[in-house]
């Protein structure tokens, strides 16, 4: 059975050496063995769990999610009842991030369209940012979340 370094098996999966050894650390990948030197030996096994991980973290999916995932990933005999439940929470999650970043597209285009570039006593970016109470804006929560809006009203 081949074996890999974590530098290789960092390198392939597009990550970091201590990106790996944190995974490890959080019980995301299977336990290691090492070699008679000490050092980590990675099988396909381990592999094909970074490949999943990592590309369930490009596609957005929290840690905990993936845990989960993962979980079901060994029982392919089980139902995907639960993975498409994870699944929809994350596209929600997703469609409320673009709304989000839609709003202050908006709220940015606005503003930028709206300078004339003469001079920052007239400048309308300025203006805009220095009015705490909001009242130049397209809407007060503009792509903020839901945290950040909360802070927002809280410390103007």
């Amino acid at each position: 059975m081949k074996t890999y370094g974590i530098r290789e098996i960092a390198r392939e999966a597009g990550c970091n050496e201590q990106t790996v050894r944190w995974y490890e650390e959080q019980g995301l990948l299977p336990p290691v063995t090492r070699s008679a030197g000490g050092q980590r030996r990675y099988s396909d096994r381990h592999r094909q769990h970074l490949a999943f991980l990592r590309h369930g973290r490009e596609l957005g999916f929290s840690l905990d999610a993936i845990r989960e995932l993962l979980t079901l990933y060994q029982t392919p005999q089980d139902s995907c009842a639960a993975a498409d439940e994870i699944a929809a929470r994350q596209l929600a999650e997703t469609r409320h991030k673009i709304a989000r970043l839609q709003a202050l597209e908006a709220e940015l285009s606005r503003m930028v369209a709206s300078c004339d570039g003469a001079n920052i006593a007239e400048c309308r970016v300025i203006e805009t940012l220095a009015d705490h109470s909001h009242a130049h804006c397209l809407s007060e929560g503009h792509g903020l979340s839901q945290g950040h809006a909360a802070e927002a009203q809280l410390n103007p």
